[in-house]
């Protein structure tokens, strides 16, 4: 599950030079992503304070509860490491780190980091490590712009993964049907479809990791799928409703998500026309994701065909964003993003089409920008023949 050595090494040859551009003596590590990324230590976040030192030159240094020590050796994490006792402590996390930093000796008059950091770290920090001015950084966040093909194949598995959850939670539904009974909640999909794509993580690799999740799903159906990140319910599903099955799964804690539109029955006119402009957009703009066009430019591109069918009042929000150690993360592919895609960019095309009282339809794939044009990482069907669900009585 861990990544080879060599990938932590570019990583942080690349940040070394990052930091020499902003005059930065190093670089302070204090989110799970950024840690993760920057070292392969996964870590449940408490509030016991993790943090990576990586210094413009030299070793870098992991901060950690004791608590995690016998769990950082168990990921075969190669990066010195001190630990403090407990939060908040007779000796704290940030006085730990601040001793550490002295023992090594290298400068630390100006440390950089994420945008993210709570106004209390902040504080904390600053107090602790004295001579040193703490400024906000872009440094990490624009390595992770663009995936390392180390990174790709972990993609690549939870994209298979995440699309047997959309079967998985298509075939509970015709297993229902198949035995006439009871047609499932939403609450009762949304449960089979994370156990099942967690069982798969356990079943496929010995040490399992992640940052925030495995596996999960948003599933919505009828009225309630006109809300985009409403919560499932325990509404039955009924004959006749539109379902939206909106699952992610992380591999590795690379992200991905697949998510598709289901039509319960035959579908009316009303439904056709709401699912075909919505597969339009994201077909169209899934293929304007392409090197050296804007985010805002491809958001446009896409949104644009919802609009020409007649659909902007049931816009609800941007084409999709950017994935990787987190299921959002930058660049957002929305009207207020400049950022250029390049290749390595990982991004959801996520066009939805949500109108109140009667229904939501939204259809997801996760994104490699390549030199040779967009690839869908996600392959689920995305026509409406393959989406709806016969057999109803």
């Amino acid at each position: 599950m861990r990544l080879p050595e060599s990938f932590y090494t570019t990583v942080r040859t690349r940040l070394s030079e990052a930091l020499d551009e902003r005059g930065l003596d190093g670089f302070l590590a204090t989110s799970p992503a950024d840690v993760a990324f920057l070292s392969g230590f996964f870590y449940i976040a408490t509030e016991r304070p993790v943090y990576l030192w990586m210094p413009r030159e030299g070793e870098p240094l992991l901060v950690i509860p004791r608590l995690d020590e016998e769990y950082a050796a168990q990921q075969d994490v190669r990066v010195p490491t001190v630990t403090y006792f407990e939060y908040p402590g007779v000796v704290s996390a940030e006085q730990t780190l601040a001793s550490a930093l002295a023992r090594c000796g290298g400068p630390t008059r100006r440390i950089g980091v994420g945008a993210g950091v709570p106004v209390g770290t902040f504080q904390a920090l600053s107090q602790a490590v004295t001579g040193a001015t703490l400024e906000t950084t872009d440094a990490v966040a624009k390595l992770r712009l663009r995936k390392f093909p180390e990174e790709i194949p972990f993609h690549e598995a939870a994209a298979r993964i995440c699309d047997e959850m959309l079967a998985a939670g298509r075939g509970l539904i015709d297993e229902a049907l198949a035995g006439g009974g009871p047609l499932p909640r939403e609450d009762e999909i949304a449960r089979h479809v994370i156990g099942y794509g967690t069982d798969r993580m356990y079943a496929e690799y010995d040490l399992v990791v992640y940052t925030t999740k495995l596996a999960g799903g948003l599933v919505y159906a009828g009225p309630n799928s006109a809300l985009p990140h409403g919560l499932p319910t325990r509404r039955r599903i009924q004959p006749g409703d539109t379902l939206i099955l909106s699952l992610g799964a992380a591999v590795a804690s690379r992200f991905v998500e697949s998510e598709r539109t289901f039509v319960i029955g035959e579908p009316t006119a009303e439904q056709v026309r709401y699912y075909e402009a919505d597969r339009e957009a994201q077909e169209v703009g899934t293929q304007a994701m392409i090197a050296g066009r804007s985010c805002a430019e491809v958001n446009r591109i896409c949104l644009d065909v919802l609009r020409e069918h007649g659909l902007g009042d049931y816009i609800r929000h941007r084409q999709g964003h950017g994935i990787g150690l987190q299921n959002h993360e930058a660049p957002w592919v929305e009207d207020g993003d400049a950022t250029i895609l390049a290749p390595g960019m990982l991004l959801s095309s996520e066009p939805g089409v949500y109108v109140p009282g009667h229904a939501g339809y939204r259809i997801s794939d996760t994104v490699l920008v390549q030199e040779s044009g967009p690839r869908r990482l996600t392959g689920y069907p995305r026509d409406l023949a393959s989406n709806v669900i016969e057999g109803v009585r």
